[in-house]
């Protein structure tokens, strides 16, 4: 295992602060791409957060130029509500990266159009809802991998 979380521009503090949790739970890397939609001092990602942040393996990228530069050949994935495929489907091998984008939009569409058959989503069986919160999606697909990972 370790997997690695990626989130391209974050917005919400809180959201960060859980999934930065949660990658530290799960013994996986978070890489954090800017611009954000917050400092990172902000009291609510360290609240999120707890006492946890200063062991959480962080990585933070000026932009997604300089994080595919540093990141160049790595197996990534990407989520999106907009997939085809299930992340059910996501072959799961140690050291994967799984990329998020921000709350608001999703990815970037040149990152959906370019990589469509990396492109999962988690189901949803409702028409009611557009997306999930950003840190359940984050849990579901981790921990999704680490159950793989056991059986």
């Amino acid at each position: 295992m370790p997997y690695n979380i990626v989130l391209v521009e974050p917005e919400i503090p809180t959201n960060t602060g859980n999934i930065g949790r949660l990658s530290l739970a799960s013994g996986s890397n978070l890489h954090l791409v800017k611009p954000f939609g917050f400092e990172l001092s902000d009291s609510r990602l360290k609240r999120a957060g707890l006492d946890y942040w200063k062991h959480i393996s962080v990585h933070i990228y000026d932009s997604i130029d300089e994080f595919y530069a540093e990141n160049k050949d790595k197996n990534m994935v990407y989520l999106s509500s907009h997939a085809e495929k299930d992340h059910y489907a996501i072959p799961y091998e140690d050291d994967m990266f799984f990329v998020f984008g921000k709350e608001s939009v999703g990815l970037p569409d040149d990152i959906t159009t370019q990589y469509p058959d990396k492109l999962y989503k988690i189901p949803m069986y409702s028409d009611k809802i557009r997306s999930l919160n950003l840190a359940n999606a984050v849990s579901i697909v981790v921990y999704e991998g680490i159950r793989n990972s056991i059986l």
